[in-house]
């Protein structure tokens, strides 16, 4: 035996108000979720910019460190070449001088 149910108007009406009712429920679940997800992503992403910028500055200073010791390298390495040609410039004097006096000698003895 089969039972026959009506369903009137206002049934239909209070079931359609109820899916709204749930509809809006689920709306505002879903969109507190994303918002709360935004959220976080944005703290993230800001988390990661911070430490980025901060890898990018201990790099530059690592960099500027290593740029300061080559140029004191550098200066080192010039006050060493300086130095070098001095006392090659002293010596070729020298040398030069003994061997003007050299041959003054020479020619002294020669026409003495």
């Amino acid at each position: 035996m089969e039972t026959k149910k009506e369903i009137t108007l206002d049934d239909l009406a209070s079931l359609i108000q109820g899916l709204d009712t749930k509809i809006d429920l689920t709306t505002k679940t879903l969109e507190e979720k994303i918002e709360a997800t935004a959220k976080t992503l944005g703290a993230k992403i800001d988390s990661s910019t911070e430490e980025l910028a901060t890898m990018t500055q201990k790099q530059f200073l690592k960099l500027e460190q290593k740029v300061d010791a080559t140029q004191k390298d550098v200066a080192r390495i010039d006050a060493t070449v300086n130095n070098i040609q001095t006392n090659l410039n002293k010596k070729v004097d020298k040398i030069d001088h003994h061997t003007l006096d050299y041959r003054v000698e020479k020619l002294e003895e020669k026409f003495a």
